[in-house]
């Protein structure tokens, strides 16, 4: 199979459904999402959505990832490391790798380097906040 660029919908879709399929099965990250995570159908549309609005400004997604974030974190109490956005990050890198090639796929992964930096420090200052 020739690798394409991310063109649309149906790309982040198959993106997000191969990814998250790949995360609820790790040994280390999968307990955490699972036990977070009760509609993966619905989550997946949302992350869908979410991604869809990164990579095509297309205003799909209208939530707060920060506030969720930090919801988990509470949630699993406080035990959110760099180390687990790390793993996150090394698996999404890879599942682009293996389904894309191009200047979106390169944007999607700037963009989850960027936001997994963001997101653990915005949790970080929530915690010290307490």
């Amino acid at each position: 199979m020739k690798k394409e660029d991310i063109k649309n919908r149906s790309d982040v879709k198959l993106l997000v459904e191969t990814f998250y399929a790949k995360i609820r099965k790790d040994e280390i990250l999968g307990p955490i999402f699972n036990s977070i995570i009760s509609n993966w159908g619905q989550h997946l549309e949302l992350l869908t959505d979410f991604w869809e609005t990164q990579l095509f400004l297309q205003r799909k997604y209208h939530g707060n990832p920060v506030i969720a974030h930090q919801h988990v974190d509470e949630k699993i109490e406080g035990s959110i490391t760099s180390e687990h956005f790390g793993l996150w990050l090394n698996l999404w890198f890879a599942t682009i790798d293996e389904l894309f090639l191009g200047e979106t796929a390169w944007i999607a992964k700037n963009r989850a380097q960027k936001m997994s930096t963001m997101l653990f420090m915005h949790i970080y200052q929530q915690r010290k906040k307490k």
